[in-house]
């Protein structure tokens, strides 16, 4: 099973083929809003539940592995990144348990950092590449939630984070970073972009917004 060698294998059936041989190029983070790390393990494991995700990290750190990284686990649902759907034939999911009301602990954010790493050298990924699940969902998910540190990865270059630029179009920008989202979503788009770029941030879309998403738009944009 291709992988993390300090995984402990927790087989899932809930997977597949990649479609049209992709491999693995994305890696999305999610938290799994159940009482327990364990729950979350056995509900992605269980047929009834048509869900699944490569990896499991519990809040002190234990890392379980249920479906081989060349494999197709179902964990981002409807969405898309770059102008692309089927995020799930080209993406790595990470379940990291949390309710998404209470911050990730020391063990299970270093945890994701050693596994980030080692999804990187293994399909040669770069920091672009780690989504959050609202990233790619706009107006559906919000996970990894407001909680999770992106300034922490990115600072470890395991992440992004922007700078700023000459303010532009938002809605523009967006798009060409990356985002997807439906007429009428725009709030959620502002939302999720809000929640993992600018922290804290409220009220309409401002001038601080623009240049944000102009700076993300600028260094990272989707590939033509």
């Amino acid at each position: 099973m291709i992988g993390d060698a300090g995984a402990v294998a927790w087989p899932s059936e809930n997977c597949g083929d990649r479609r049209g041989g992709q491999t693995p190029s994305l890696v999305v983070l999610h938290y799994t809003a159940m009482k327990s790390a364990e729950a979350a393990r056995d509900w992605l494991c269980n047929p009834e539940a048509q869900v699944s995700a490569h990896y499991v990290v519990a809040e002190d750190g234990r890392l379980w592995q249920l479906v081989c990284e060349g494999r197709r686990a179902w964990h981002a649902g409807a969405g898309s990144w770059q102008g692309r759907a089927d995020v799930n034939s080209r993406s790595i999911g990470i379940e990291i348990a949390n309710t998404g009301f209470h911050p990730f602990p020391e063990p299970q954010m270093a945890r994701v950092e050693t596994l980030l790493r080692g999804i990187f050298t293994r399909w040669n990924l770069t920091p672009e590449a780690v989504l959050g699940h609202s990233d790619m969902a706009i107006g559906r998910k919000i996970d990894p939630g407001p909680r999770f540190d992106w300034n922490r990865l990115a600072r470890q270059e395991l992440s992004i984070w922007p700078g700023r630029s000459a303010p532009g179009d938002f809605e523009a920008d967006a798009r060409r970073f990356g985002y997807g989202w439906k007429p009428g979503q725009e709030d959620a788009l502002l939302s999720a972009f809000r929640m993992r770029f600018c922290p804290g941030a409220s009220g309409p879309l401002n001038e601080a917004d623009r240049a944000v998403m102009a700076d993300l738009a600028r260094r990272w944009p989707a590939p033509a």
